[in-house]
């Protein structure tokens, strides 16, 4: 008799204490496959996503310690969801309505992924649910006005569906009260070989995008547009990351590597596909899909095995790469990229899909 499928279903744990004594709690999703995606309360982090090899043996492919002390110590935004802002504000600073605001500095000159203390470093309210689609886990913050220099009273809303059919999916949805900027993203590390296991180099990468918004040496973008026609960044076919990461291009001198934003081939808002990766040795395919304008590819430059991770695992320089789905770096101060202003009256929304299989 073959085995029964698996009852899809939310386990709760605890995962530690902050400081001042907060709880934070670990929550598993599991879907009728067996797939499973464990969330902190701390940072909305992704701590763990298991997906089956072509084989079907499931391994956990995103980065992660096993105790809440190791995510205070690391900073690399491991699993974490971040805003305000994700990506970097040049100068810290932006103009908006007619006032100037001032943003806390964390990265050179420029305020990164929402300054000292961001969305990374909250522990959120949880509430778990039970869809059509599948356990699913809503997570929600309140940003008040003036947080890391930020205008308005920001309420975030960030839901994770464990679907059926082997996706991951996380919706966005933020109000204000005043005039204010958003930009939000999920910051996982993605080796599809499994966590710790070796770097991500030799994964085929495909993005759908003909162009990226090159960046100066602080990594900020003039505000152009650039074609990755001829260049280290094409990958409109699929190509190993490392294939040409070390090359002596410029943008790659910068970024120690890709650290850049792409801009995705589809209509704005519109969910649609962003990127598929392939792994040759297990066979694990991930496809992304959002809602977002733009997706910042990063390949894990600056990790170092400082912090063990998950079962003592190490993870070395490239050793998980990042897609993060969001709107483009330093948009407050550049009015030729898309929008980023959120009004009071009006709902933002943003949608991410990780679609996992093996082939």
């Amino acid at each position: 008799m073959p085995k029964p499928a698996p009852t899809p279903e939310t386990i709760t744990a605890p995962f530690g204490k902050m400081p001042d004594g907060t709880p934070v709690e670990i929550y598993t999703l599991r879907n009728g496959h067996g797939m499973e995606a464990r969330i902190l309360t701390y940072g909305g982090t992704l701590h763990s996503l298991t997906a089956p090899d072509r084989t079907g043996r499931f391994g956990d492919i995103v980065l992660g310690f096993d105790d809440l002390k190791s995510y205070f110590t690391s900073t690399s935004y491991i699993g974490a969801l971040v805003g305000r802002y994700a990506n970097r504000i040049g100068g810290a600073r932006f103009t908006l309505g007619g006032k100037n605001y001032t943003l806390a500095v964390n990265n050179g000159p420029n305020s990164l992924h929402g300054g000292i203390k961001g969305f990374d470093k909250v522990v959120w309210r949880a509430k778990s649910r039970t869809t059509a689609d599948g356990p699913a886990l809503a997570l929600s913050y309140l940003s008040r006005d003036g947080e890391e220099g930020f205008p308005g009273n920001l309420q975030v809303t960030a839901v994770y569906t464990l679907a059926g059919a082997n996706e991951l999916r996380v919706d966005f949805t933020a109000t204000t009260d005043r005039l204010t900027i958003c930009n939000f993203t999920q910051h996982s590390y993605f080796n599809l070989r499994g966590q710790g296991n070796g770097d991500i180099l030799g994964h085929q990468l495909y993005l759908n995008s003909d162009r990226i918004t090159p960046v100066n040496r602080d990594l900020i973008p003039p505000g152009e547009y650039t074609a990755v026609d001829g260049t280290p960044f094409d990958f409109r076919k699929p190509t190993a990351i490392g294939a040409r990461i070390d090359d002596s291009h410029p943008q790659l001198q910068y970024g120690a590597g890709y650290d850049h934003n792409y801009v995705i081939n589809k209509p704005p808002g519109r969910l649609g596909l962003m990127a598929r990766v392939h792994e040759p040795s297990t066979g694990r395919v991930l496809e992304l899909e959002s809602t977002e304008p733009g997706v910042q590819l990063y390949t894990g430059n600056y990790l170092d095995d400082a912090v063990p991770g998950k079962g003592g695992k190490r993870y070395p320089r490239r050793s998980g790469f990042c897609l993060e789905p969001q709107h483009y770096p330093d948009s407050p101060n550049k009015p030729m990229f898309p929008s980023v202003e959120l009004k009071p009256g009006e709902t933002f929304r943003s949608s991410i899909v990780y679609r996992l299989s093996a082939q």
